[in-house]
């Protein structure tokens, strides 16, 4: 049946779009910032039937709302979504390259500005209070070749061994050619000069008998070649001991989603949030595997993106080090870090020559062993992190070891027993732990495994998102921020649904 002649009415889109709905509290959102720096990156507006950059930027946070995160996803959800419809505002569906060289490109400048006004506006409105940082990161599988490892330690052993290829072949060069070449890139110059000079005609294949200035060039150009890759190589690696060919921000983790599940190390980015009142506050992203490592300067970024120092920072075990707790201390920051040992400490048995079990007299800086040895200081010594921070530790040793009936137990050495203390450590860790100890200290510790391992949970499970689609870390920072503006207006539209708006901490549950 035909239907070429049937009259069409137009769609009112605004009274098809249901007043509770996500999309309105996005469009209020979004309508009430300041879009400057996102305009300044056109050389000049769009036309009128085209997409404006606002409108672009509400389908593509609206986009990683609702988990529809690639552009040709977003590209068929703009011409049959009436949401994604009501955002563009009678405008023209944007194509596909024109939602990715946006996502690229344009909003790169912009975003970090945008994401830092709508936590203003979170302030303003009363929903973040400003007090209470909950940090934790994930790892994140980048969208890179699995197998385009470059190991560090592969690239500094075959640059060892190229450097005595390329000295012998240089020294063999210097003798058949009585000269004196520097390095490979002048015996290069000369021998192409050669070639050119004398006309000599390169041969390959079989049955053809190459020269020896054919020989000689081939054993340079190689050499030369290998030496350039090495080096940029060692240029990208950048304090990592990894990295792939086809993303060479990402390195290469452990993940919690093992596909072969032997443990397999796949490229990946270390994400770094920090939660307040249930919004995310600040994101980050590094190449290093360790939290320990980032957490300063993802502090640091988060003090300069929101102009507040945060009084209580909440973290697990992961982040515990003397280089955190000394900044943490230094910048009147109360640390609520679970210390690494505050499982075992809780067991009741423990084992009776483990450090644990001996008795410090802060007095007289001695500790006594279970066999009431007394252990005093023998020489301090310093460890450098690999951020370089320098941790100073005691020694302390015994001196009547030879007559114990336990030695075989407590020690291995000859010498006597020996341990180290790090004064400084054990101080603002035991601080730290009386912090998390005290009834604020459990409730936050609570909101902690709420709040922000809750937030990567929605993140990874709820959203769907566990790869990233682009590549190089300027591309990926846009793709996080983007996923955690949604998230925070999905989370104002969802308490606000609930009635919940304003409410900062939940409250632990009694019988």
């Amino acid at each position: 049946m035909s239907r070429r002649n049937q009259l069409v009415i137009p769609l009112n889109l605004e009274k098809i779009v249901e007043v509770s709905s996500s999309v309105r509290s996005l469009d209020e959102i979004c309508e009430s910032l300041d879009y400057t720096k996102l305009y300044n990156a056109y050389r000049r507006r769009p036309a009128k039937n085209k997409a404006d950059p606002v409108s672009l930027f509400k389908v593509l946070v609206y986009g990683y709302m609702t988990g529809c995160y690639s552009a040709r996803s977003i590209e068929e959800a703009c011409k049959t979504n009436i949401n994604f419809m009501w955002l563009l505002n009678e405008a023209e569906a944007p194509s596909r390259s024109t939602i990715d060289r946006f996502r690229r490109g344009r909003i790169k400048e912009a975003l970090d500005d945008l994401f830092s006004q709508l936590s203003k506006k979170l302030r303003d409105m009363g929903e973040i209070e400003c007090k209470n940082l909950f940090v934790d990161g994930t790892k994140i599988e980048a969208n890179a070749n699995r197998y385009s490892f470059v190991w560090r330690k592969n690239v500094e052993k075959n640059s060892a061994k190229l450097e005595i290829k390329i000295e012998k072949l240089i020294s063999d060069l210097n003798e058949r050619y009585a000269r004196d070449f520097s390095d490979i890139y002048e015996a290069f110059d000369f021998l192409l000069k050669q070639k050119e000079k004398y006309n000599v005609e390169f041969v390959s294949g079989k049955g053809k008998r190459k020269t020896q200035l054919q020989r000689d060039f081939e054993a340079v150009k190689e050499s030369k070649e290998k030496l350039e890759k090495y080096t940029e190589y060692n240029s990208l690696f950048k304090g990592r001991n990894s990295f792939s060919k086809t993303d060479t921000d990402a390195t290469f983790m452990h993940m919690k989603e093992d596909h072969m599940r032997n443990g397999q190390l796949k490229p990946g980015y270390n994400v770094q949030i920090g939660v307040d009142s249930e919004y995310i506050v600040n994101v980050g992203l590094f190449s290093e595997r360790s939290d320990q490592l980032t957490l300063i300067p993802f502090l640091e970024d988060t003090e300069k993106k929101t102009g507040i120092r945060y009084k209580e920072i909440v973290a697990d075990a992961g982040y515990e080090s003397e280089e955190n707790y000394v900044y943490l201390n230094e910048h009147n920051q109360e640390s609520y870090i679970k210390p690494s040992n505050y499982e075992a400490s809780k067991k009741r048995k423990k084992k009776p020559y483990c450090t644990e079990s001996f008795i410090y007299n802060a007095e007289t800086d001695t500790f006594t062993c279970p066999e009431n040895q007394e252990l005093k200081p023998l020489y301090i010594k310093n460890s450098k992190t690999k951020s370089g921070y320098i941790s100073e530790k005691t020694v302390y040793g015994a001196t009547a070891c030879e007559n114990c009936p336990n030695k075989h137990v407590c020690t291995k050495s000859d010498k006597g027993r020996t341990l180290q203390r790090a004064k400084v450590f054990a101080d603002l860790r035991s601080k730290s732990f009386e912090n998390i100890t005290t009834p604020k200290g459990i409730e936050l510790r609570m909101n902690r495994s709420i709040q922000v391992e809750g937030a990567f949970g929605v993140l990874k499970q709820d959203y769907g998102f566990r790869r990233f689609l682009t590549r190089g870390k300027e591309n990926v920072e846009v793709e996080m921020l983007l996923l955690c503006f949604a998230f925070n207006i999905n989370k104002l539209h969802n308490k606000t649904a609930k009635n919940r708006r304003r409410t900062n901490l939940f409250e632990k549950l009694t019988a």
